[in-house]
């Protein structure tokens, strides 16, 4: 009796060992996917100024030329041009790789949380053991896409390197929009490959690991 009340010990012991362990790692993908959207964000909130700048600017140039055509306050509209009021010079470049980053940002939050938008009509008629197999497959599709998504970021970035490619107006190294995004796609990729090991864990567990939220119905 002795010796089996010391196995059950130890294996209460491992269990909650184990548990702490695993809510570490999670705890800090949780933590890691947070910090990639709030870059994000950050980021899209910063293009969305931008693009409110620019719109704003080629609309006092498009009225500062038609105050000169009309002979109306010339002095002054002729100034402003001359000081550069304007569309911001290269703005849709700049929105190009910035959005690239932030879709890439934003996905791994939305993965380990299961906030991604979902049709349920017909899963949510099913057994909820043959969801858990479901949303496993999805997410394993989900990681695989998003490394060879990275792949293929990396391969890109390397090509645009070697041929010193730049951008049209702006001229910085076409690479570097490359490389943000693949930083990006690697943090969603590692949080994706985590989720979908941490699924197979919780189906051979029966019980819930990671963190959710409902995502949108559809």
């Amino acid at each position: 009796m002795l010796q089996v009340h010391r196995w059950a010990q130890h294996e209460l012991r491992s269990v909650i060992s184990h548990n702490r362990a695993q809510g570490i790692l999670t705890a800090f993908f949780v933590k890691l996917a947070r910090f990639s959207a709030i870059l994000g964000g950050l980021v899209l909130s910063a293009l969305i100024l931008l693009i409110v700048v620019s719109v704003a600017g080629r609309g006092l140039n498009t009225l500062m030329h038609e105050l000169i055509a009309a002979g109306f306050l010339i002095g002054l509209a002729r100034s402003l041009l001359e000081a550069g009021v304007g569309p911001v010079t290269g703005d849709f470049e700049l929105v190009e790789a910035g959005v690239a980053f932030a879709i890439f940002a934003f996905l791994p939050l939305a993965q380990i949380t299961g906030a991604h938008a979902r049709v349920d009509v017909l899963s949510s008629r099913l057994p909820p053991a043959f969801n858990r197999t479901l949303d496993l497959a999805w997410d394993l599709l989900f990681a695989v896409v998003l490394v060879v998504i990275a792949w293929r970021l990396w391969g890109g970035m390397l090509g645009k390197m070697r041929y010193d490619e730049t951008t049209m107006l702006l001229q910085f190294p076409v690479w570097w929009a490359y490389a943000v995004s693949l930083i990006g796609a690697c943090v969603a990729a590692i949080v994706a490959a985590y989720v979908a090991m941490v699924r197979i864990v919780e189906i051979a567990a029966g019980r819930s690991i990671l963190p959710s939220d409902q995502g949108a119905p559809g």
